[in-house]
Parts: C-alpha cells; structure tokens; sequence
C-alpha cells in the first residue's frame, strides 16, 4: 500500500519540475536546429551564381459557399546572380514566360501572343520585390532565392517545430513548420552537402478555411550544370507588345477567379 508523507510529496515535484525541464531544454534545442538547418539552406543557394530547377506549384482558393478548389502549374526556374532570371509557368490558364536581364523584364503571353515589357534596372532581388508589391506578379519560390532568404522567412515567427525527417521526390529531407501572425509555413529541405529546398508550403491560417500555396522543386542544378542562357528577350513570333495591364493570366490565380468572384 502507498503511503503518503512529506518526502513522496517533494520527490514527486522534483520529479515533475525536472521533467518540465528536460522537455523545455529539448524544445529549445530543437528549436536550435530548426534555424539552423533554415540558415543553411539560405547561405547554400546565396552561395550559388547559377541556379535552374523545375517546379510544381499549386494555388488553394475557396469559394463563397466554402468549397476548395485547387489550381495547379508546372515551370522553370533559371537565375544568374546578381541581376538575371527567367521563368516559365505553364498551366491551365496561361502560358507565360518572363525574362529579366538587369534593365528590363518582360512578360510574354504564349497562347495570346502578346507581351508587355518594363524598365526595371536592378538586381534579381530589386525585381522580386517590384513584381510581388509594386506589379502584383510574385515569382514562383521567390522568398527561397533572396539573398537575405532565412531574415526574410523568420520575420515575425513566433513557433518553430523541427518535425524530423520527410521524403519529397526521393530525396530525404529535414522538414520543419513555423508559425507567424498571419500564416503557417513548411519547407522540407534535402539532407546533405547541398541543403536545398524540396518543398514549400504556405497556409493563410487567418483566412477562412485557411487556403494553401505550395511548391515542390525539381531537377535542381548549379553552378557548371547550368547551361549558359541569353536572357534577352527575342520576339520570334512577332508578338505584340501592349501595357501590362492588357496581359491576362499572368498570375497564378486567373483573372477570371479573383478575390471577390463570384464564379
């Protein structure tokens, strides 16, 4: 039979105070490594000068009536540090490609035959910031290939979780969540020499039925293994140029389906 006296009484709190502990240090730690792993992931693909990599994207939208609806593209991703980049987005909507040389960025619509060019001196990290806030056109998986990526991705978190281990593409990777004021987000990076990102996952968590943008990326390569690309923009179709404006579907998120639709 258990008898209770004064000594159970404070072994038992010693017990729980060290376990409460233990937990917090190994919270801590994980926490540690979690930014760890994220600041790796940054320093490598700051590191690179010449990046390629296909990717996947897909854009949650819900509707008025609540129901789910998910928008998935295809492309490519070509950068050339410090000021040139090109991407391609293929879906179900538009066939874009956009091509940036350090002066200039245009944007072509394949199936319209139509482009649109800005002046827009600078470098890849001056234009991402010009299409996402000025232009309202982000870039695929633009927050992974700022220079400052980990300052930029850890502002305003407020929880960090390393979740251990997850494969994306039959890569093993470290996969980790953290959470801000206005979203949750995941990224699962590869293991190894070469930290770079496999997947990248953006919950609205303050949005109703909290929609979700990903990207899963593919057929990275660096340095050597990226062949030389001209990104100056060539018409070969003999397209017409208009104001961006005039452009539809340059975006992710169809014109047709924007915020406020009813369709």
């Amino acid at each position: 039979m258990f008898h209770w006296n004064r000594k159970t009484t404070v072994s038992s709190a010693a017990f729980a105070l060290m376990s409460g502990l233990m937990l917090q240090t190994q919270a801590v730690a994980a926490e540690v490594d979690a930014k760890n792993l994220l600041k790796a992931m940054s320093d490598y693909v700051a590191s690179q000068k010449a990046i390629s990599f296909g990717y996947d994207s897909n854009l949650e939208i819900v509707t008025a009536d609540h129901q789910k609806l998910l928008l998935a593209s295809s492309g490519k991703v070509e950068v050339g540090r410090p000021d040139k980049l090109r991407v391609t987005r293929f879906g179900g909507f538009a066939d874009i490609e956009m091509v940036f040389d350090g002066k200039s960025v245009t944007l072509v619509g394949k199936e319209s035959n139509l482009y649109a060019q800005i002046e827009l001196p600078g470098t890849v990290e001056h234009l991402i910031d010009e299409m996402r806030d000025k232009l309202g056109r982000p870039v695929p998986g633009a927050d992974l290939l700022l220079p400052d990526a980990y300052n930029k991705l850890m502002e305003g978190v407020t929880d960090i979780k390393d979740l251990g281990s997850g494969v994306i593409g039959g890569v093993e990777c470290d996969h980790l969540a953290f959470r801000a004021k206005d979203v949750d987000w995941q990224i699962w990076i590869a293991q190894g020499e070469n930290p770079r990102p496999c997947r990248y996952v953006i919950t609205a968590s303050q949005v109703d039925q909290a929609p979700q943008y990903s990207i899963q990326i593919r057929d990275w390569k660096t340095g050597v293994d990226v062949a030389a690309e001209d990104y100056s923009f060539i018409n070969k179709t003999d397209a017409k140029r208009v104001d961006l404006k005039d452009l539809a579907d340059t975006d992710e998120l169809p014109d047709h389906l924007r915020m406020g639709d009813k369709k």
